[in-house]
């Protein structure tokens, strides 16, 4: 049985299927969380489980997003978006960033998704969950450098986050 559904990536091909797919995962979970879908960051993360898989990937991010030196922050600009055509309900959506994260042996998830909310619905929904309601799926992120309320099911194997503009546009690369 293999254990991760995409890992290892190895050609632009199996990228963008994997990029499709994270897409429509996380959309599930934000209609499971919150009965609707909330707009995007466009921001999106494609997780390595191997060492030559993220080199590979990497080295691939390279040809498809402007270049930086800014290697604290790691989102970083498509030359040329990636749009996602609207399936059923869920809506068109356009893809400006792209993240790829090195391995981590305690995440086997494909990827992630950041969702955006204006500062008072964030702040409510924050409170919400401060205050023990229980939302289907969402929970604080546990990061204090990171403002974000994380979205999982342990039947989808993708996570989502919701924050902020402000939150989601601090972790992209500014070019030169």
């Amino acid at each position: 049985m293999k254990l991760y559904r995409f890992s290892p990536i190895k050609n632009k091909d199996k990228l963008f299927e994997a990029i499709e797919y994270i897409h429509f995962s996380c959309f599930k979970l934000c209609k499971e969380a919150f009965g609707k879908y909330l707009p995007i960051a466009g921001n999106i993360g494609v997780f390595c489980h191997y060492n030559n898989e993220y080199e590979f990937l990497t080295k691939l991010r390279e040809e498809l997003t402007e270049k930086s030196d800014n290697f604290n922050q790691k989102y970083y600009h498509f030359h040329n978006s990636i749009i996602i055509s609207q399936k059923g309900n869920i809506p068109e959506t356009i893809y400006t960033h792209l993240y790829i994260r090195k391995p981590d042996q305690y995440r086997a998830q494909v990827g992630d998704v950041d969702f955006v909310l204006d500062k008072k619905k964030y702040i409510k929904l924050k409170n919400l969950l401060s205050n023990g309601v229980e939302i289907n799926g969402a929970k604080i992120f546990d990061r204090a450098d990171l403002d974000m309320i994380e979205l999982s099911n342990p039947d989808i194997d993708t996570l989502a986050y919701v924050s902020t503009k402000t939150m989601t546009e601090r972790v992209r690369v500014k070019t030169n």
